[in-house]
Parts: structure tokens; C-alpha cells; sequence
């Protein structure tokens, strides 16, 4: 029987451990802000393009029953305290994108204006239950900033 809840008691902790990006959740103020920098270092670490895509694929994947998971647990709807949700979203911004400083400075900025801004279709996103609403506008935000950064490139034809 001990097991059991010892078990759930891990379980709960992995959760707040990834939805809060190792505690980046619980800084006091610009969590999500600090989540978006931590994904633009892991796209700098990332050589590989088709590997940083396997990475962040696989983030967002999880990031949706995680949020809805800790959500639950931090008994509070889309708590600050879950960020998976930003750095999600800034992964996608930066998909297949240079690793030029510009390049990594507008997809920041844009991603962080669309989060707030909660540009259609992501202010409806928002209002989903669960992780569906809460990582749901972020991707959105990411995928618009994305967009905006592909056209740019090919605008300019700009290589990676």
C-alpha cells in the first residue's frame, strides 16, 4: 500500500519538476519570459536541425497532459508556476530558423508580443480546459512568429 502512494507522491514531483522547466515556474515575476531564454539556449545546443525538431516535437507532446496535470495538482487554473507551455511555443518559434542573433532576437520578441496579445485563434485556444488551453495559444503564438520569421528569410533570402 505504501508503494503505491510513494509512487504518486514521485509522479506528482516529475510533473511540477517538467511543467515549471526544473522551478523556473516559481521565480516571483517573468517565468514564462525565463522559459522562452532557456528554449533559445536549447536551440543554440542543438546542431542538428532535424534533431532540434525531434526535440521540440516531443516537448510539445508532452507539454499538453503535463499542463493539464499540473494544473490539478496546483489547483489553480493556467497557474504561472506551469511554463512548459512558453517554452514550447518558443521552440516552435525558432523551428528551422538561422542561428543568427537577429534572427533569435524577433523570434523572441514576436513570440513574447503573441503570447500576450492572444491573437486569434489563440485567445480561443486560452479557454480550453485543461492543457489544450494552456499550451494550446502558445503554439499558436509560436507558429504565427514562426511564419512571420520564414517569410522574412525568404523575403531576404537568408539561408540557414
Amino acid at each position: 500500500m505504501g508503494k503505491s502512494s510513494f509512487d504518486k507522491d514521485i509522479l506528482k514531483k516529475l510533473i511540477v519538476v517538467f511543467s515549471s522547466l526544473f522551478g523556473i515556474g516559481f521565480l516571483p515575476i517573468l517565468g514564462g519570459t525565463c522559459a522562452s531564454l532557456v528554449a533559445i539556449l536549447f536551440f543554440l545546443l542543438f546542431k542538428n536541425p532535424f534533431s532540434f525538431f525531434i526535440f521540440s516535437s516531443i516537448i510539445v507532446i508532452f507539454s499538453f497532459p503535463l499542463s493539464t496535470y499540473a494544473e490539478k495538482i496546483f489547483k489553480e487554473k493556467d497557474s504561472p508556476k506551469i511554463v512548459i507551455d512558453d517554452f514550447s511555443g518558443m521552440l516552435l518559434s525558432l523551428l528551422f530558423l538561422p542561428k543568427k542573433g537577429v534572427f533569435i532576437f524577433l523570434a523572441f520578441i514576436l513570440f513574447r508580443m503573441f503570447d500576450f496579445l492572444k491573437v486569434y485563434p489563440a485567445n480561443l485556444w486560452e479557454k480550453l480546459e485543461g492543457g489544450k488551453g494552456i499550451v494550446g495559444d502558445d503554439l499558436v503564438a509560436g507558429l504565427y512568429t514562426n511564419i512571420i520569421l520564414q517569410l522574412l528569410r525568404v523575403i531576404l533570402k537568408i539561408s540557414s
